[in-house]
């Protein structure tokens, strides 16, 4: 970990990925990560978290930190105050965009067995029912009912607006899946990407990153890019790794995360977070 590109100056807003990134294999925040937060944030620096997951789903995050942060989720389509339980922002794709994304994957992925699709939609609280927030066809999975999800068909997932629009087929691996299907999506109709190494493509509204999502927050705060940090681990990271001052890969992470970084600390399961942070606080 190259020492030279940190400033000697802490970061005024700490920007962390969640999975691969600040939990451990066991999903866990690891303690030396929870207190270099804490310590941060004690300091003055503002602590964000920036995630492909939906508000709804990092409660149990939440729940082992001492803090209750402003977050960028969805991969930055929806901003989620969590200390006041609201939605700040939302970008959405339009029902149009869906339908042609909709159409686009099912032709390209129809002689490879076919493909699933969900739908995540903003909502406005993590009180809001499961089966109105993230709904799914049929070909997207067997047990939808049974694991809480909305059950509709095709025509009425893409009818309303939605966050983020995911592409399923677990035959390919999600660096495949995207080679088949990214090529074949106008980026000004919508923004492909993904954050796992299963099938699932994450789908959202031309533009919209976590990099959007940070950059929205540090206008709030009146921080400058040059005083961010950001770390992370997968492609959906990328955008915000190069727009922060400081882009910091975890040794873990993929290939293209590390080559857009400015440094790697240590893997997730050993508190790489910690590791950066502990220069300043």
């Amino acid at each position: 970990m190259a020492s030279d590109v940190f400033s000697d100056r802490a970061p005024r807003l700490i920007i962390s990925d969640i999975d691969g990134t600040l939990l451990d294999r066991n999903h866990r925040v690891p303690r030396r990560n929870r207190e270099a937060v804490a310590r941060a944030v004690a300091a003055g620096s503002e602590f964000a978290l920036a995630t492909g997951r939906p508000f709804r789903w990092i409660m149990p995050v939440l729940e082992q930190l001492t803090v209750r942060p402003v977050c960028v989720t969805s991969n930055g389509a929806v901003i989620y105050d969590s200390a006041e339980d609201r939605v700040l922002s939302a970008h959405e794709l339009s029902p149009e965009a869906l339908a042609e994304t909709v159409e686009v994957a099912t032709k390209v992925l129809e002689p490879h067995g076919g493909v699933g699709f969900g739908a995540e939609r903003a909502g406005g609280s993590v009180m809001d029912p499961v089966e109105e927030l993230f709904v799914v066809e049929s070909h997207y999975s067997e047990n939808a009912l049974f694991e809480g999800f909305g059950l509709v068909s095709v025509g009425e997932l893409v009818s309303r607006p939605a966050v983020k629009l995911l592409i399923r087929n677990t035959a390919f691996s999600a660096p495949e899946l995207y080679g088949l299907i990214a090529p074949h999506i106008d980026p000004e109709l919508a923004h492909v990407t993904y954050s796992m190494s299963e099938g699932i493509l994450e789908v959202a509204a031309p533009n919209v990153t976590k990099r959007r999502g940070i950059k929205w927050l540090a206008e709030h705060h009146g921080i400058a890019r040059e005083e961010i940090i950001a770390f992370g681990d997968m492609p959906n990271d990328i955008e915000m790794l190069e727009w922060a001052g400081c882009g910091v890969a975890m040794e873990n992470a993929h290939p293209d995360v590390v080559a857009a970084a400015d440094a790697v600390t240590v893997a997730h399961h050993q508190a790489g977070v910690a590791k950066v942070l502990e220069r300043w606080f």
